[in-house]
């Protein structure tokens, strides 16, 4: 997320001090993570994920092609298919070669199912931060496991349900530590691919709720669109929101929504629960899933459920860009 809050430790002038170790998990925990309800099974990739045996999930190294395995089986588990002839789209970005994640849930519909809806988050991290107490991996909770176990929840559930009219694309972004490297070239390629996108969602750093809020979580270019008007209007309560700081410090410009944007033309925008007074372990190694609150994320993956379906499911495109 470094173009997302590259500034955020000058701004914010945190200090930080202490570490917390690798949560742990208790025999009752992993008997829990059997369960097939969607937090436990949220909880348990969150917690593989932001583990140590990741090493921080950089882009070219050994932790994010452990990532993209899990992922890629739950997937697979779930019935949710791959875009192209396999899960990985490779590229290459500097020395590395590196993959975007790539889901497909066709739509039902014989015409609507040529528009697609763009589900994306980013899952890889910086590998190693400053040490502190001899912790130096950066595990990346809630930056950005927390807005990956998001889209995939989100896949499980509508593969499960197969009642989109549109297609819905699940993506998951590589090298966006690097400079939204993943996010450029996915939006470049689809663009000369001719893929008919309707609008994009991504989801990041989700992993802690904000307070004194009317609204659950706030997404970037808020007055870029009209989507956090209809998508509260499709859930019936207010789930989306605007952040003052948001827009002061164009945070529309720092996330995977924004390549999208830039090729397309169409409301792509980020949803986040980051508010720069709620969380202080950004690039931090005690960015861990201990940190995070997971009540909160299953409350917010159920509530943009109804917002994705009623967008999959309009007769014709309701969310647009705004005049300028």
């Amino acid at each position: 997320m470094r173009k997302f809050l590259l500034f955020l430790g000058i701004l914010l002038g945190l200090t930080v001090s202490g570490c917390q170790g690798t949560a742990q998990t208790s025999d009752t925990e992993e008997q829990d993570e059997k369960k097939n309800n969607t937090e436990d099974s949220l909880e348990s990739l969150l917690r593989y994920l932001a583990s140590d045996e990741l090493k921080g999930r950089a882009t070219g190294g050994e932790g994010i092609d452990l990532a993209a395995k899990r992922i890629e089986k739950t997937f697979r588990d779930h019935g949710i298919q791959p875009y192209y002839d396999s899960y990985r789209d490779t590229f290459q970005v500097e020395n590395h070669y590196a993959y975007n994640i790539v889901g497909f849930v066709e739509g039902s519909d014989p015409v609507l199912k040529d528009e697609f809806i763009l589900v994306g988050a980013h899952y890889d991290h910086i590998g190693e931060g400053k040490e502190v107490n001899g912790d130096f991996i950066a595990n990346g909770a809630n930056d950005n496991a927390a807005g990956t176990v998001a889209l995939v929840e989100l896949a499980k559930h509508f593969a499960k349900i197969k009642e989109n009219k549109r297609s819905l694309m699940f993506m998951l972004f590589s090298a966006e530590e690097m400079g939204l490297q993943g996010s450029k070239y996915a939006a470049e390629k689809l663009k000369r691919e001719g893929l008919e996108l309707y609008a994009v969602l991504n989801f990041e750093m989700i992993g802690v709720p904000m307070e004194g809020k009317d609204y659950l979580a706030y997404v970037t270019g808020y007055e870029s669109s009209n989507l956090a008007e209809k998508f509260n209007e499709y859930s019936q309560e207010e789930v989306l929101g605007y952040l003052p700081q948001a827009k002061e410090f164009k945070l529309f410009q720092r996330s995977d929504n924004f390549p999208f944007y830039q090729e397309f033309k169409i409301p792509a925008q980020t949803i986040s629960t980051f508010d720069f007074t709620n969380y202080e372990y950004y690039h931090h190694v005690s960015d861990e899933a201990g940190n995070l609150d997971f009540v909160h994320m299953k409350d917010l993956i159920d509530k943009v459920k109804p917002g994705i379906y009623k967008m999959a499911n309009t007769q014709t495109k309701e969310i647009k860009l705004n005049e300028q």
